[in-house]
């Protein structure tokens, strides 16, 4: 079988969309900017396809790509604004994703070297080794700082929202134990 380029572009969207996608959404917090950020990413990385040079490492190259994309497009003050007024509309979910919200949320909280450990670790299993080449740290210091990580998602649950001059209770993050009526 003959592969053209488009095939192959093909190919490794459907290998790595949704990763890269589930991974720019708890990175910004905004599925509108993780579809851009991702839409950006593959059109940097096919443009720069000849420098990955082990296909194996596609997939952390990818990460590292629209790591860089993500951070370009994040701007905190935007990104409050849409989660208030989201906030705002009446929510009707299940407890099982009011909780994956409040972790999403304590997410959002989080220092983005924080943010982006939790997820390459516990959203997409990649292994620390894998982690340490998307990152481009080494892996004792993945180890760290999935370890810092972890206690700052504690705190993050744990604690109520912190926004500008007071709390905001729309923005507070319930813990995702069940409280009695």
């Amino acid at each position: 079988m003959i592969s053209t380029a488009e095939s192959r572009y093909n190919q490794w969207v459907r290998e790595h969309y949704r990763f890269l996608l589930r991974s720019a959404w708890a990175l910004t917090g905004s599925r509108a900017i993780a579809e851009d950020v991702v839409q950006d990413c593959f059109t940097s990385a096919w443009r720069f396809r000849h420098q990955l040079r082990d296909q194996s490492m596609a997939r952390a190259w990818l990460f590292q790509i629209m790591r860089r994309h993500a951070f370009r497009h994040f701007d905190p003050t935007r990104h409050r604004g849409g989660a208030e007024e989201a906030e705002d509309q009446p929510v009707h979910h299940h407890d099982a994703l009011d909780a994956q919200l409040d972790v999403v949320k304590a997410l959002g909280r989080l220092a983005p070297i924080h943010r982006e450990v939790l997820v390459l670790y516990y959203f997409d299993d990649m292994p620390t080794a894998q982690m340490a080449e998307a990152l481009d740290i080494a892996p004792g210091t993945v180890l760290s700082r999935l370890a810092r990580a972890r206690e700052a998602l504690k705190n993050a649950l744990q604690e109520p929202a912190r926004t500008g001059g007071g709390a905001n209770p729309a923005g507070s993050v319930i813990p995702l134990r069940k409280h009695a009526p």
